[in-house]
């Protein structure tokens, strides 16, 4: 007998649509940043959007050389299950590198994570129950304000200058809205490329001992220095020692691709946020950790940073030096001691999101300030990477953002 076709049974089966997505999915939006690469991802762009570190300085031959050495020496436990707290290799050289840092540090005081964004992840999901108050410099790192909203957060952003946040609006903040931490990235801060000072730093360690509040300090960029000197993390000040998260990534200075970061954190709140990725991806990459071990063991990271360093830092000034005769009158902008980014405000009036339009028909790109505040967003704002392209590069993008903000 001849089966009757499909579109015959399909037919003949009642069709009711699915359960919805859950609220917190529907709710947080795409990021900016990601939309933007998509739409500019033509390769005549000059793309200063993105924060992707340069691929003509990552250590190809040094990164493979480390892989090739694991699995031919120890393949099959490369490619096992690991421990979700981290190979001990990894976190022993770790811990070496963050005492050598001036901040005493065990192996057994870190986490390791797939990437620091995934730290950000835990610590706000052992944390944080939806409704829940967490505080923010502002502006704020986008993907932050992201994990945030998705845990159901109230975010409330704590006002800053160009030395850092202001510790009398963030004790204030503390006393009144009893939050569960201050999130900051105080040094070479994404979007807006500042340094928090040490006197900032220390008036924050001591509201966050007043006040009960933990803190967590993200720092991927505090590697990339080009001039002044480095300032302690949080967790050396007095009143910050047990309640300092520290997250650190391995993407601004081996490879962003190899997905390793770390979490530092005392043992009740490390023990939470291990449980927590045990239910999200029970272990990062073996294969990765020992692979970052091994170059750690054979290679020197210090003098690889300091080559790409000194090579950003010229891309720096290539950036700053061009920035005047780009903008407009009346547009200010900020001198980065290090990391990957130009803060920009272009004068009253001007609005950066929607001049990007216009700008992207120029072959050139920009990442519109206004999503990265929790509140009160400065429309005029704008975040311009320097790292991605060489300094001929720069100076031609910029000559095109000129050409598009003056028609």
């Amino acid at each position: 007998m001849t089966p009757a076709p499909a579109s015959a049974h399909a037919e003949a089966v009642p069709r009711q649509q699915p359960a919805p997505l859950a609220a917190r999915a529907a709710s947080v939006k795409s990021s900016p940043v990601r939309d933007i690469l998509a739409v500019t991802a033509r390769p005549e762009v000059i793309n200063f959007a993105g924060g992707l570190p340069a691929p003509e300085f990552f250590d190809v031959a040094g990164v493979a050389a480390a892989f090739a050495a694991v699995l031919g020496e120890s393949g099959g436990k490369a490619l096992q299950y690991a421990t979700t707290e981290g190979e001990p290799t990894l976190r022993a050289a770790l811990a070496a590198r963050t005492t050598a840092r001036g901040l005493p540090t065990d192996a057994g005081d870190l986490l390791v994570t797939t990437g620091s964004q995934q730290g950000l992840h835990l610590v706000t999901s052992a944390l944080v129950e939806a409704g829940d108050t967490v505080l923010v410099e502002s502006p704020c790192y986008l993907a932050a304000l992201q994990v945030f909203a998705f845990a159901g957060a109230r975010v409330v952003p704590v006002p800053c200058d160009e030395d850092g946040v202001d510790p009398e609006a963030l004790d204030a903040l503390a006393a009144r809205e009893r939050p569960k931490f201050f999130y900051s990235v105080p040094t070479f801060q994404n979007p807006t490329g500042r340094t928090t000072t040490a006197a900032r730093r220390a008036a924050v360690a001591a509201v966050a001992a007043r006040r009960g509040l933990w803190l967590l300090e993200d720092d991927p960029y505090g590697e990339l220095r080009y001039e002044g000197e480095r300032v302690p993390w949080l967790a050396t000040y007095p009143g910050a020692e047990d309640r300092t998260v520290l997250l650190g990534s391995f993407s601004k200075v081996m490879a962003p691709g190899l997905r390793l970061g770390w979490l530092r954190a005392p043992e009740a709140l490390r023990r939470a946020c291990a449980v927590v990725k045990q239910s999200t991806d029970l272990h990062t990459p073996t294969l990765n950790q020992l692979a970052a071990a091994r170059y750690l063991a054979d290679h020197d990271l210090d003098a690889h940073v300091a080559t790409v360093a000194a090579a950003y830092g010229r891309r720096r000034d290539a950036m700053l030096a061009a920035l005047p005769a780009a903008l407009p009158d009346g547009a200010e902008f900020a001198r980065p001691e290090g990391g990957m980014f130009v803060w920009a405000r272009l004068p009253e009036g001007a609005n950066a999101a929607d001049l990007l339009r216009e700008v992207v028909t120029y072959d050139v790109a920009y990442v519109p300030g206004a999503p990265f505040y929790a509140a009160d967003p400065d429309p005029r704002t704008l975040r311009l990477c320097f790292v991605t392209q060489d300094e001929a590069t720069i100076g031609e993008g910029l000559a095109r953002l000129g050409a598009a903000l003056r028609r």
